[in-house]
């Protein structure tokens, strides 16, 4: 199965300058854990997670940083036209969760760990790169 049959198709992405209260609202509104940062022409230049507000801003006594300021830069990116399969193995290698879907240099979706866990076919591959995500990693 490709990405593009799972992805999420309605994505939201912050400008680089945006208050990570106003990122943190926007995740409260639309439901989800992280968001992208893009810049005018919707290229991802980063992403921002639950977690990076909670540790590089909160945690530390900095609530008034902007996306650009707690982002993870250089986000691994996929197409629309990946393999499922490509995808998980990308998140477990990578040690990540979620992954922007770019075509032509602009975001066009986001892809989940529990996109790919909701489909039954896919649940042994979900939990796979869950396993090795999971695996403990420094905080920084």
């Amino acid at each position: 199965m490709k990405i593009y049959d799972l992805m999420s198709h309605s994505v939201s992405c912050v400008r680089p300058e945006t208050s990570i209260v106003q990122v943190a609202k926007q995740m409260r509104q639309e439901d989800v854990g992280a968001i992208p940062v893009c810049d005018d022409q919707d290229r991802v230049l980063g992403i921002v997670t639950d977690r990076d507000i909670v540790i590089r801003s909160v945690s530390n006594g900095s609530e008034n940083l902007s996306a650009m300021d707690i982002m993870s830069r250089n986000p691994i990116t996929v197409s629309p036209g990946m393999s499922t399969h490509e995808a998980a193995l990308l998140m477990a290698g990578n040690q990540v969760r979620r992954l922007p879907v770019v075509e032509n240099e602009r975001l066009v979706g986001f892809l989940s760990l529990s996109d790919i866990a909701r489909r039954n076919l896919y649940v042994d591959e979900a939990g796979d790169a869950l396993s090795a995500i999971s695996k403990a990693t420094p905080i920084g």
